[in-house]
């Protein structure tokens, strides 16, 4: 895909995926179907203003089509009554989570879609006798952790760093990762089952068994990471534990990449902690390093001694913190941290001493105030959305098996170094991030920022003041296209090394990896769950 001047989507290149859906959608439905979504929604609202229209034709990345509406169904019955006025009208529905899709997840270039906001779809059910939690689809992440804090539980996932924003049911049709992937894997590893309704309106469960999910062919796998083109999340439930509440922080840091690469492979094999990521010095000096001010700096040790079971320890690693200021962000061209968690102190030191153990052999351990940070505040504001200086931003990212990682980053720099004179002209830089994908896969995430202008959507979401302490930048199509560009070259040289994704929207390959069968099955159940190719068109390739 391009961007025009305007940020809107033009149609992809040649060999990228095109809609095999029905095409021919209807774009200009009457206001009857307004009137009746109205009368529908009791609960719930239906916006047409320009403001919201504008905002909902936005995300991180860029901009498509404007909606004919945006729908936000108070309850999971009005959710299946828009469904049911939007197919009768021929007329699409694209869902949206919490929004920090960057992958054109929710945006349809022809606009006059209904979109259908989930947001108020927020009920939470605990149920610690089956250890079970029944969430609505648009339900944060944040939220759901505060609640389970209070009774020491957790689920094993429980959320992306954007957890403040992102929602349940947006995780689970994106796939994601961060926050107990380590130990627990991926999203939806951590899902037994779903209701969804489908464009029919019709409510569908993919729970056959109340108290597990494999009871027969995987239903509930079936719509995860489906991008929402097979139905709509309405809710979702998940197994809970118990909340570890002792926790050791490590970082370590690495001289070169492969160095890193080794020492973090034989920790995903270990499976000692509960979550680690890896930045390099770009990130971990731009993105990363710009929360460590001395504002941050109070604010993260008020919250490591409100959180300490011990507050002789909290004060000893707030003190620790201090003394090692900024330095943890430059030790290193390569920099991985870890957070264990153990049924006890001992139990998480024992851990983080084996952890050391491994690690050592490859890198060397610094000051370890990033995942303490990480760990007093696991879902920091949107502020990322935007880089340090204010530069517009978007990421993508590849799961490698371990054997393509030394070559892909070969070529990585090569095609950089290629790139390299263009960028400076642009003012565009990049940074890299890494995370386990269980023990076989490896996440390189790749960060591209870049001068330009922003967008309804960083100027809803994101706080007025911190918008007008940054760097206000002009319109920059030049930079844009340019990163554009950039963008999809580096996504090609992903799947010249077998890359897997998550969050694959409009933005990466999908049925061009299936084999014929798989594609025709996926395309038989598209063909039933949605035969009018209402749901999210144009996503996962349909």
């Amino acid at each position: 895909m391009t961007d025009t001047d305007d940020g809107t989507i033009n149609n992809a290149p040649a060999g990228k995926e095109q809609m095999t859906m029905d095409s021919s959608l209807t774009t200009a439905p009457s206001d009857m179907l307004l009137t009746d979504l109205r009368a529908a929604l009791a609960t719930g609202t239906v916006l047409t203003g320009e403001a919201d229209l504008a905002f909902g034709a936005n995300d991180v990345y860029r901009t498509g089509g404007l909606p004919l509406a945006i729908a936000r169904p108070g309850s999971v019955g009005e959710l299946q009554a828009v469904a049911r006025l939007c197919s009768a009208a021929g007329v699409a529905m694209v869902p949206r989570g919490g929004g920090a899709s960057y992958t054109d997840g929710y945006l349809h270039k022809p606009g006059g879609h209904v979109l259908i906001d989930t947001g108020a779809l927020d009920g939470i059910v605990i149920d610690e006798a089956n250890a079970v939690v029944t969430v609505g689809a648009g339900v944060t992440w944040a939220r759901l952790k505060a609640l389970l804090d209070a009774k020491g539980l957790r689920t094993p996932f429980w959320g992306p760093f954007s957890g403040i924003a992102a929602t349940i049911g947006g995780s689970a049709s994106q796939n994601t990762l961060s926050h107990g992937s380590t130990a627990h894997g991926i999203s939806a590893q951590s899902i037994l089952s779903m209701e969804v309704v489908l464009a029919s309106g019709d409510l569908l469960s993919t729970g056959a068994a109340e108290a597990m999910r494999f009871y027969g062919p995987d239903l509930t796998g079936l719509f995860t990471g489906d991008c929402g083109t097979l139905g709509i999340k309405a809710s979702l439930r998940l197994p809970l534990i118990e909340a570890l509440p002792h926790a050791e922080t490590l970082s370590f840091a690495f001289d070169d990449f492969a160095a890193y690469h080794a020492g973090v492979r034989k920790a995903q094999l270990a499976k000692l902690d509960d979550s680690h990521f890896g930045l390099d010095l770009a990130l971990s000096q731009g993105q990363i390093g710009r929360h460590e001010g001395m504002g941050a700096r109070l604010k993260i040790a008020a919250e490591v001694l409100k959180k300490a079971p011990n507050k002789l320890k909290g004060v000893a690693q707030v003190l620790k913190m201090a003394l090692a200021g900024e330095n943890p962000m430059r030790s290193g061209a390569y920099m991985c941290h870890f957070i264990v968690e153990g049924f006890d102190p001992e139990d998480a030191a024992h851990k983080a001493r084996r952890l050391r153990q491994i690690l050592s052999a490859h890198g060397r351990e610094i000051a370890n105030s990033i995942p303490t940070f990480v760990r007093s505040m696991p879902f920091a504001p949107l502020t990322n959305i935007l880089g340090p200086s204010g530069e517009r931003w978007v990421p993508m990212h590849a799961v490698f098996a371990h054997h393509q990682v030394l070559p892909f980053n070969t070529a990585f720099h090569q095609l950089i170094a290629d790139w390299q004179a263009r960028m400076d002209q642009h003012g565009v830089w990049i940074g890299t991030m890494f995370s386990p994908v269980g023990s076989s896969g490896f996440l390189y995430e790749v960060a591209l920022y870049w001068p330009d202008a922003r967008t309804p959507y960083h100027l809803t979401v994101l706080d007025k003041a911190h918008v007008a302490s940054l760097p206000d930048y002009p319109a920059n199509p030049a930079a844009r296209e340019l990163t554009n560009q950039l963008k999809e070259a580096i996504i090609a040289l992903m799947q010249e090394y077998g890359a897997g994704h998550f969050q694959i929207g409009r933005a990466y390959p999908y049925q061009s990896r299936l084999s014929a069968p798989a594609r025709a099955l996926l395309g038989a159940v598209k063909q039933q769950l949605d035969p009018a190719g209402l749901m999210n068109p144009g996503a996962l390739g349909f």
